[in-house]
């Protein structure tokens, strides 16, 4: 069983989510001067993980009505194998990478069972033509690849003190940007809790 949230991890979710609900416009502004650059190198990432919470409806699509489960603990070690690798290639930190994917392939999950309780509640709503899960997968394996370098090219403001404000604004930012429903801003906050600090994996 995966430990609990630390207290600050806890709180990034809970900090994101209620920025994300709310749209505040306090939080979307660029903080002035050196911190600029810090949340530019933070939004890169969210925006990686609102592009693969986004894919998830296909992935949802291409296994409904099929014997293929939502939880794939194959598939799921398969990713984190390849993440890790990509990231000691790129001189970055493997365990904090494994760490951020973890929760990128929980809000994946969000979405799959927020939609089927969707078109199991209304089948009108449900999909018509089944996506191919294969095709579906290469690109979100080119996601998880642009992310993973996003990762390492963030690493000194993932471990800074104002890492959850940068987090938080890039969130909102692309919460806003992107049109989310409030399916997928759940599903994008449950992406983000380790984004901040290096912590246990």
């Amino acid at each position: 069983m995966r430990p609990h949230p630390s207290p600050r991890h806890a709180l990034i979710a809970v900090l994101a989510a209620t920025v994300l609900a709310t749209g505040a416009t306090a939080a979307v502004a660029a903080p002035a001067g050196p911190a600029r650059v810090q949340h530019g190198t933070l939004r890169p990432l969210v925006d990686l993980s609102a592009q693969r919470v986004l894919v998830a409806d296909e992935v949802a699509a291409a296994k409904w009505g099929t014997d293929s489960p939502i939880d794939d603990p194959a598939r799921e070690r398969e990713v984190l194998e390849a993440v890790a690798r990509q990231a000691e290639e790129l001189g970055a930190d493997p365990v904090a990478t494994s760490r951020i994917f973890r929760d990128q392939i929980e809000a994946s999950k969000v979405v799959q069972r927020g939609l089927y309780s969707r078109w199991d509640a209304d089948p009108a709503q449900a999909p018509t033509e089944r996506p191919d899960l294969g095709r579906v997968r290469l690109e979100i394996n080119r996601i998880n690849g642009e992310l993973v370098r996003a990762i390492a090219d963030s690493a000194a403001v993932r471990e800074s003190p104002s890492c959850v404000g940068h987090l938080a604004a890039g969130a909102a930012a692309v919460v806003h940007g992107r049109h989310l429903d409030p399916l997928h801003t759940v599903a994008l906050g449950r992406s983000l809790p380790s984004v901040c600090g290096r912590g246990a994996p």
